[in-house]
């Protein structure tokens, strides 16, 4: 999922894909209500359209599937009460479970995820998480316009059971099952409300363990309340989340001291202030910061030379430690480390990867690459801008890579700080010519982060193409997929292609600094990448 670019609560932890967080207020209207900050907008509520880790996280919390992901990635049953799997793993029947309401009061169904997944990979909708569905049947013919998105392979047999058929068996199935992608969704609603579905919070509907109420679409505070019509809404320990947008740090730490916000993300300057503080927080997230070049829109950005020398010119070690400074730590390439071991070593797919130079600080090489590069397309310079989110540590970031960038002879960069939402909008509609991307793992395996870079896939911003890149995935998925140590092998050799071309230059893993109270227990981290599982907050 798309991550902002700076100051973002985070994915998997590295060391573990659970973490229990406390926080709370001494002040509190409720005695289990909590004050978040978030740093951007919430783009959409619309589960086929959301892309985001705002989004996702507010969906996470809102609605629920039939699986939910616990510690170290384990799946529990949610509205599946239990499944059968057919022996050549291509077939998955769930049962589901009897008297789930919408928050509108309709009963929820198994024709509500026939519904939802059809909505989704129907090329009318336009999502950009349409790709995550290849593996179910048809669901590649759909994407390429040889079926109708009416016959992808799900289907319900009745109210309480759902069918799925697989085109192959895919290896990381169940853990998609609990990604918000693969959600129900109330028919009803959808189309009562047509194309502002989603766009506020009364006109979205709800069946997970709280509701959102207070967002108009475009203001910077909204809360969730207990959903009463939630199945187990027994288990739900909190009553109210209140968010609020805030995106200066300096503003959100004065907050945080006057215990008007409960949890507040870190600068690396605060960092240095508050590392010793017993409200002190820090852990490494599965979600990786990177560069991405708009070759469609900016012919020269398709010279391999002159990406190389933009990436060379980043010294990364300086970038974390003196601008970040917050525990992040220089990526060298696009999977996050701590995200998947080889099934034969045990060894990490990120260690395993192995290319130095997609991370290398080499400013005189860097120079020598761009005068070629530059005489290569008949260009004496070369004047571009670099986008990036509004936020305080985002415009730090934009700043450094300037500096670093104009260091080269003959290259000059203006800057574009925008509102988060514009920034993803930019980005999938091609107006850039470079930005700051990030993703998080949405499930804990390598494809995740890989599949964003085959030629045709939506995320896939800056138009990068390699035809051998995008068979190694193909096969990743296709003829390798039940053949762990082989599938293992493509997807090492297809970030290897797309590092050593720099189809992206790979920035920093974001680490997460935080202050947060400690009145409230129990916040759970999802694992790769997934929503925060708020429900089981608890007041000390």
């Amino acid at each position: 999922m798309k991550f902002k670019t700076v100051g973002k609560l985070g994915a998997v932890a590295l060391a573990s894909t659970f973490i229990l967080a406390a926080c709370g207020s001494n002040n509190s209207a409720k005695k289990n209500s909590v004050n978040f900050r978030e740093s951007a907008e919430i783009a959409t509520m619309d589960q086929s359209k959301v892309t985001d880790v705002v989004g996702f996280t507010q969906l996470g919390n809102t609605e629920e599937g039939l699986y939910r992901i616990g510690k170290d990635s384990k799946v529990e049953n949610a509205i599946a009460t239990d499944t059968k799997v057919s022996d050549n793993g291509k077939e998955y029947t769930f049962n589901i479970r009897k008297g789930v309401k919408w928050s509108n009061g309709d009963t929820l169904t198994a024709k509500d995820f026939v519904y939802g997944w059809q909505r989704t990979v129907n090329p009318k909708t336009a999502s950009q998480y349409a790709y995550i569905f290849s593996g179910i049947k048809n669901a590649d013919k759909i994407a390429a316009g040889k079926a109708n998105y009416k016959t992808l392979g799900v289907k319900a047999d009745g109210d309480n059971k759902l069918v799925v058929t697989l085109d192959r068996p895919v290896p990381y199935f169940k853990l998609l099952m609990g990604f918000p992608v693969f959600f129900p969704q109330n028919e009803n609603a959808v189309k009562k409300y047509g194309s502002s579905y989603g766009t506020t919070s009364a006109k979205t509907v709800y069946n997970g363990p709280f509701k959102q109420e207070g967002w108009k679409g475009s203001n910077l505070s909204w809360k969730l309340v207990k959903n009463d019509n939630y199945w187990n809404k027994k288990a739900v320990k909190t009553d109210t989340i209140n968010y609020q947008v805030v995106k200066d740090a300096g503003t959100a730490l004065n907050m945080y001291n006057s215990k008007k916000l409960d949890q507040n993300t870190l600068t690396g300057d605060q960092v240095k202030q508050y590392k010793n503080d017993k409200n002190f927080v820090k852990y490494l997230n599965s979600s990786t910061f990177y560069l991405q070049f708009n070759e469609k829109k900016d012919k020269y950005f398709k010279n391999d030379k002159i990406r190389e020398a933009l990436s060379l010119a980043i010294n990364r070690d300086q970038f974390t430690n003196k601008v970040l400074a917050d525990g992040s730590v220089p990526a060298t390439g696009l999977t996050s480390a701590g995200l998947a071991k080889d099934p034969k070593t045990g060894k990490d797919f990120a260690k395993e990867v192995n290319v130095p130079e997609a991370s290398k600080y080499d400013l005189d090489k860097a120079k020598k690459l761009m005068a070629e590069g530059l005489k290569e397309e008949g260009m004496k310079s070369l004047n571009f801008q670099l986008m990036s989110d509004d936020t305080t540590g985002a415009k730090q970031s934009t700043e450094y890579i300037q500096s670093a960038w104009e260091k080269i002879p003959n290259v000059k960069v203006s800057l574009s700080n925008i509102p988060f939402k514009n920034r993803l909008a930019n980005s999938q509609n091609g107006k850039f010519d470079a930005v700051i991307s990030a993703w998080g793992a949405d499930f804990s395996d390598p494809i995740s982060f890989l599949q964003l870079f085959t030629s045709d896939n939506s995320q896939n911003n800056g138009k990068w193409k390699n035809a051998e890149y995008d068979q190694l995935i193909k096969d990743a998925g296709d003829k390798d997929a039940n053949n762990p140590e082989k599938r293992w092998d493509d997807m090492l050799k297809a970030e290897r292609i797309l590092l050593k071309e720099t189809g992206i230059s790979p920035l920093y893993q974001q680490a997460q600094s935080m202050l947060r109270n400690q009145n409230i227990k129990g916040i759970i981290y999802n694992s790769a990448g997934l929503n925060f599982d708020y429900s089981q907050m608890s007041v000390k």
